[in-house]
């Protein structure tokens, strides 16, 4: 029988080169043959727990909820010998609890890593890009992924850079009061950064628009900082409480003083979502019977058609797209195509067979190609694709 504590600091060693992704393919059948090897089992459940307890910086803190909801997904998998929903997020902590009795499960964080029968498709599409267009009062656009560094235009005595990062910025060069206003577009696809006159930063999402005036508050005045936002976008609001920051959205105002807060206003969502991080913000709902609500850090407000339900937010399934990912976990699986379609720029069509009560699991990079997601999802053995150009088909 073979010895764990020869294997130890082997099998450290290569689970550290897999989820970093250094791993050679020597090396990655090596690790397969020791985690899959029965005659280890019981030993893995000590090294299992040692790993699990350790200081170790690449293992995200988590709940015991969190932790048994893992388990239980993998567990259940392993009954049933099918794939489990373990992607990006999820691997660290699987590595850990798959170590003992779950064989090569954890494995299946990389598509090509033990997975048999792996879909392809006809067509794929890469991940989306830094992008915008910008339109200036005058009407003139500006395609700003195309667009060198440096000075773009002048706007009502501000001054439009775009910085080596590719970020937006808006500076004062001069007072004046007339509010000529400027648009930023995000194609599908798409997500841009700017930096308006007044200091608040936007994070704008793909399929978005945000309507500013260039000279946003430049005065530092009692007057409103109004923009107005259709899609999705992250705001990090400079501070003044004398000029309140206001953001309209087709169904609701939202009012600061200076916040961090995320709103989700996609024409194709059934809800309008309002997502407070820090500070205070106030929804006032439009319309004839208004209702005007106060969040506390950590709360998302969930307008449908003028109908608020305040409630605990889940910032990580939120902010994702921000971070770069999607958060997939205990969330709809339209909702969650919805999200693919819209930075991938492509068309979701569902055949009759699909339910709309199914959810999506995981978490996974917004960086990969489109056919990665995809494969992933279908590892979960709920849906299956068929891509043709830019149009994806959902099948049972």
């Amino acid at each position: 029988m073979p010895r764990l504590n020869m294997n130890k600091e082997r099998l450290s060693y290569l689970r550290l080169q897999y989820l970093s992704g250094n791993i050679t393919s020597a090396d990655l059948t090596e690790l397969k043959s020791l985690v899959n090897n029965p005659d280890l089992d019981a030993g893995f459940s000590d090294l299992a727990e040692e790993i699990w307890m350790a200081p170790d910086s690449d293992i995200q803190p988590m709940s015991a909820d969190e932790a048994n909801d893992i388990y239980l997904q993998v567990t259940a998998a392993a009954q049933q010998k099918r794939p489990v929903k373990l992607w990006r997020r999820l691997a660290v902590a699987a590595s850990v609890i798959l170590i003992a009795g779950c064989g090569l499960y954890f494995l299946l964080n990389k598509p090509n890593a033990g997975l048999k029968d792996t879909p392809v498709y006809a067509a794929d599409a890469l991940p989306g890009k830094v992008g915008a267009t910008l339109t200036l009062a005058n009407g003139k656009q500006i395609a700003l992924g195309d667009a060198s560094k440096g000075e773009l235009a002048k706007e009502a005595g501000v001054m439009i850079t775009k910085q080596a990062d590719g970020k937006l910025i808006y500076e004062v060069a001069a007072v004046d009061n007339d509010h000529k206003l400027n648009k930023l577009t995000t194609a599908r696809g798409e997500t841009y950064q700017v930096r308006l006159s007044d200091g608040t930063m936007v994070w704008l999402n793909a399929d978005s628009k945000l309507t500013y005036a260039a000279s946003l508050n430049v005065n530092k005045g009692p007057q409103e900082r109004r923009v107005k936002l259709e899609g999705e976008a992250y705001f990090e609001v400079t501070k003044n409480k004398n000029s309140p920051f206001i953001v309209e959205t087709g169904g609701q105002e939202v009012q600061v003083l200076g916040t961090h807060f995320n709103i989700n206003s996609y024409a194709d969502e059934p809800l309008l979502s309002t997502t407070l991080l820090e500070g205070s913000v106030r929804v006032t709902t439009a319309g004839s019977a208004k209702q005007a609500i106060v969040l506390s850090p950590g709360q998302q407000a969930l307008n449908q058609q003028g109908n608020v339900k305040v409630v605990k937010a889940n910032l990580e399934q939120v902010m994702d797209w921000k971070q770069g990912d999607f958060y997939l976990n205990h969330v709809n699986f339209k909702t969650a195509m919805r999200k693919i379609a819209r930075w991938y720029n492509v068309e979701v069509v569902y055949d009759a067979s699909v339910s709309d009560v199914i959810e999506a699991g995981g978490w996974i990079s917004r960086n990969k190609k489109l056919s990665e997601i995809l494969q992933s999802i279908e590892a979960t053995e709920q849906v299956h694709f068929k891509v043709e150009g830019r149009k994806i088909i959902v099948f049972k």
